[in-house]
């Protein structure tokens, strides 16, 4: 489980140092603001989307190792994806990180995401690692408002 853990802890941190989509789109695409006030994580999503199907995402902004990390990872697994799927995958990921943390997480479809279950280990975390994936929600559903973990 160790080895485990380690691979997990490097996947974070290569998405953390060399985050993927890091970027403003340009041209026409949902654009929404997102904080998380007790890390200090900010950061703008950027989602293209055309006939429901998410031909863009991005982001830009700071934060700690989790929240840059899974935005990183998010933008990677939302690219082709339906604004249904998006949505799926959302709460798919949600109840990965909030899960019980003695309970064996269902990881089944999420690829590379698998890497953040133990952040439900981590109350504290959820928050990080959450923000990106609710601020690409508001911005698939169409809202413009900032986004906040509180």
């Amino acid at each position: 489980m160790s080895d485990l853990r380690d691979l997990y802890q490097e996947v974070i941190l290569d998405h953390y140092k060399r985050p993927k989509n890091f970027r403003k789109i340009e041209g026409p695409a949902r654009r929404v603001d997102g904080h998380n006030p007790l890390c200090g994580d900010r950061l703008t999503v950027y989602a293209q989307v055309e006939d429901g199907v998410v031909k863009d995402v991005s982001f830009e902004g700071s934060g700690c190792a989790i929240s840059t990390a899974s935005a990183s990872l998010m933008t990677e697994s939302l690219k082709g994806k339906t604004a249904q799927e998006a949505e799926q995958l959302f709460h798919k990921f949600h109840d990965l990180v909030t899960g019980d943390p003695e309970g064996i997480p269902d990881t089944e479809g999420l690829g590379k995401l698998e890497v953040f279950a133990g952040v439900r280990e981590f109350p504290a975390r959820v928050k990080c690692a959450s923000l990106a994936w609710h601020t690409v929600r508001a911005a698939l559903l169409g809202e413009d408002q900032t986004v906040s973990t509180e």
